[in-house]
Parts: structure tokens; sequence; C-alpha cells
């Protein structure tokens, strides 16, 4: 490749990593072509991309923003998936997609801005989605309120009950 080509690739690829905060960095050695086209399908139908980069110009890319030890995930075969949307989403389609076919490993990566290896990369599919954690917290936020409603509107209630009976028995 020549160098003007590099260059090109490198600053394309400093573009993309400058815009997410949450990446993985897949090992795809023993993945064939069908399957890497079946995989870059599957994800391009929720908006993630999964991408192959040559280590020497990803480490070229990378600058001061990255941690040091995530340029140590740079070896051998590499190939890096990302999406501007839920990254936890894009790790459960990642994680199902090596499940069936057993050749994909997670190397580790970013989340959120924060380095991981590839032990904590089960921890990250098992998390809820972002809508379904937004439901649950606001679930939580409003079940005080609720609550604390129905006991202000129980004394009203009873004391209607009370007048309304007092009222029945006055006129009998």
């Amino acid at each position: 490749m020549k160098r003007d080509k590099k260059d090109v690739h490198i600053k394309q690829l400093s573009d993309i990593l400058g815009r997410q905060d949450s990446f993985y960095l897949m090992d795809f050695t023993k993945v064939t072509v069908a399957q890497s086209v079946a995989l870059r399908k599957a994800l391009r139908k929720n908006a993630h991309v999964f991408r192959v980069v040559k280590n020497r110009l990803a480490l070229k890319a990378l600058d001061d923003r990255f941690p040091a030890a995530l340029k140590g995930y740079f070896r051998r075969p590499t190939a890096i998936a990302y999406t501007d949307g839920d990254p936890v989403e894009l790790a459960k389609a990642l994680k199902e997609f090596s499940a069936q076919n057993k050749v994909l490993t997670v190397k580790g990566g970013l989340l959120q801005g924060r380095l991981f290896g590839p032990d904590r990369f089960e921890e990250i599919a098992k998390l809820a989605a972002r809508p379904e954690l937004l439901a649950r917290f606001a679930s939580l936020m409003a079940s005080p309120l609720t609550k604390l409603l129905a006991t202000l509107q129980a004394p009203l209630g009873t004391l209607g009950r009370q007048l309304s009976q007092f009222k029945t028995d006055r006129e009998a």
C-alpha cells in the first residue's frame, strides 16, 4: 500500500475512533468470507459496523485520548466493531454471532471511554439495552410518587364515605 493511501486510512480510522466512545476489538482469525459477509449484513441492519483494520495503521490512528493499554490489543488480525447507537445491542449481536459460529473472539475495547478486557465482554453483553434501562429508571422514579398519591387520597376517600354515611343517617 502506498504512503498516501496509508495516510488516508489512518485519517479515516482516527476520525472513526474519535467519534466513538465505545467499540469492540475482535480477533477474526477463523472467520470465513461467507461468515464475515453474513456478520456485516446482520450488523448493518441495526446501524452497526464491523471493519477489519491493519494493526500498524490503527496504532498510528490512536492518540492520547485513548488509554495506553489499548495498544496491546492490536496484535494478530484485528477487526473493530462500533456503532452510533447502543453499544450493548452491538455486544449482544456480536455475542450471538460468536455463539452460533464459534469463530469470533473479543480481544477487548472501550465502553463509554473505559477500557475493558475479553473477560468483561460477557458482562456487557448481558446488560439490558438502553431503552429498557430508561424504562426501569422511569418506573422506579414514578413508584414513590404513585404510592404518595395513593396515601394522600386514602384519607380523603374515607372522609367522603363517612360524610356520605353521616348524611344518609341524618336523613333517616
